[in-house]
């Protein structure tokens, strides 16, 4: 009996340290990232263009774009605004803003016109709206907002979005405001049946405010000498735009066909809910894997609930940038670009 006390006794003595009984090794994660306090991203289109395409002036004026943009929407969420009030007034700006194709500077359509297309959402509820073919009104991304908060509809089209807007009070302009020298000269391009890709300009923002609620828009002219009333994904809520708080905010652009044809914004949303993949993650196998892998071209901003910013792209370049609480705004024009102030 002795014998064996002093033989379990042992084994208790071997499974102690010099501070009390061992456990086996354990590999420990680091922890995972802090929410911030808040986040905010952008894109203004992804295309085949690159440093022999865009002069040195070029580059210097989209980066001040991009930087002015983020700097107006970020201050919104500093002051506590919601992440739809800083994604309406980040895309407001790149409205404005003649480089982009969206608002001012919108591409032509076959017919010589410009039909403007927007979309918004917000992770709280999912709560959306979209426009498609508006004209005659400033900021297609205030007609969206109002769609989403003001009717019990998700999208209006054409002459119906353009009395829906006029209804709301939204702001007119005049067909010769939206024109520009550089659509013109796409069009005329066009026209030509010179259809070199120039499908980028969209602008896209995404968002992450201090209440931890997530929300996503997107703005654009279409593609240059679109005809029969084509629609592409920037309107269409789940291929352009997603917001959802339990994954990210997804802002498209590109091919507008093949993002439909795969509903990349809510593929990536789907990666995430379903397969447990992080943002990074997602974004790449839906540019890459399923849009890209059907010919498609473009890419994405996303956001996820910690406020992370991600951008994935299959193109040469993609106008992008991010802005976090306690930091400045960065960003970059091609693919290999890393974001810098």
């Amino acid at each position: 009996m002795r014998n064996a006390f002093l033989f379990l006794f042992s084994l208790g003595l071997a499974g102690c340290g010099p501070n009390g009984p061992s456990s086996p090794d354990v590999q420990t994660s680091p922890p995972p990232p802090s929410r911030a306090e808040w986040s905010l991203a952008v894109h203004g289109g992804a295309g085949h263009f690159d440093t022999e395409q865009l002069s040195s002036e070029e580059q210097a004026a989209y980066r001040s774009a991009l930087a002015g943009a983020l700097e107006v929407g970020g201050q919104v969420l500093n002051d506590g605004g919601s992440a739809v009030d800083a994604v309406i007034a980040t895309i407001r700006i790149l409205e404005d803003d003649s480089l982009f194709n969206a608002g001012r500077g919108a591409v032509y359509t076959a017919e010589g016109v410009h039909e403007l297309d927007a979309s918004i959402m917000r992770g709280e509820d999912r709560n959306c709206g979209a426009i498609t073919g508006l004209r005659g009104f400033r900021h297609p991304i205030e007609v969206a907002r109002s769609v989403m908060e003001s009717s019990e509809h998700v999208f209006f089209s054409g002459h119906g979005a353009g009395v829906f807007a006029e209804a709301q009070g939204a702001e007119p302009a005049p067909e010769h405001w939206f024109d520009t020298a550089k659509a013109r000269a796409r069009y005329e391009r066009a026209l030509a049946r010179d259809t070199s890709k120039e499908k980028f300009g969209t602008v896209g923002c995404v968002a992450l405010d201090r209440q931890g609620h997530l929300a996503a828009g997107t703005s654009t002219g279409g593609m240059t000498y679109k005809r029969h009333g084509r629609i592409g994904d920037s309107p269409v809520i789940g291929a352009g735009t997603w917001a959802d708080d339990r994954t990210c905010a997804i802002s498209a652009t590109g091919w507008g066909e093949y993002f439909i044809r795969t509903a990349v914004a809510h593929d990536i949303h789907g990666r995430m809910l379903h397969g447990g993949a992080d943002l990074q993650e997602a974004a790449d196998a839906t540019i890459h894997d399923e849009m890209g892998a059907l010919g498609g071209d473009g890419g994405i901003v996303g956001m996820d609930a910690k406020g992370q910013a991600v951008f994935s792209m299959n193109t040469p370049g993609m106008f992008r940038g991010s802005f976090m609480a306690g930091g400045s705004p960065k960003v970059g024009l091609f693919a290999s670009d890393t974001l810098t102030p």
